[in-house]
């Protein structure tokens, strides 16, 4: 499973999360046992991690939010945060937060509002400027992580 179909299903898990609650072993196991949108490793170790991590994911978002909760943001932009800020911050390298940035922008672009993609990219890059440095947000993806181009944008 390509990375973007991984970070994916590993969000649609976090957000069903958010209405039925549950341990992170339930919603594993019955993301895959529906089979549609089954979490692979990989959506599974980013899951463990915000669990793991979640009040300092949140202590994080919280802290760029002018005027804002996390309580008050919609369901998808916090469960989109939390999981983009667990994976900068706890599965990969600081040279993958554009990747992850974009990722988390595509995702905003496909299931929240329609300006919500600017707020999610803002914050994030907000958030990988704090923690590996001025450039993090904007360095160039590596080729091998490169999954598919974005929808409906031009193949490179």
């Amino acid at each position: 499973m390509k990375r973007r179909t991984a970070r994916e299903n590993a969000f649609l898990a976090l957000f069903e999360a958010g209405f039925e609650g549950g341990d992170i072993e339930e919603i594993v196991a019955l993301s895959k046992e529906q089979g549609e949108r089954p979490v692979d490793a990989y959506g599974e170790a980013l899951l463990i991690n915000f669990y793991a991590h979640s009040a300092e994911v949140d202590d994080l978002i919280k802290a760029k939010l002018k005027d804002w909760t996390l309580a008050r943001l919609p369901r998808v932009n916090a469960a989109l945060l939390r999981l983009a800020v667990t994976e900068m911050l706890f599965n990969g390298h600081d040279d993958m937060d554009s990747i992850v940035i974009n990722e988390a922008v595509e995702l905003a672009k496909k299931y929240a509002g329609e300006e919500d993609y600017q707020f999610i990219n803002g914050l994030l890059g907000a958030i990988a400027r704090e923690t590996h440095g001025e450039n993090a947000a904007a360095r160039p993806v590596p080729e091998e992580e490169q999954d598919e181009p974005p929808a409906g944008g031009p193949e490179a």
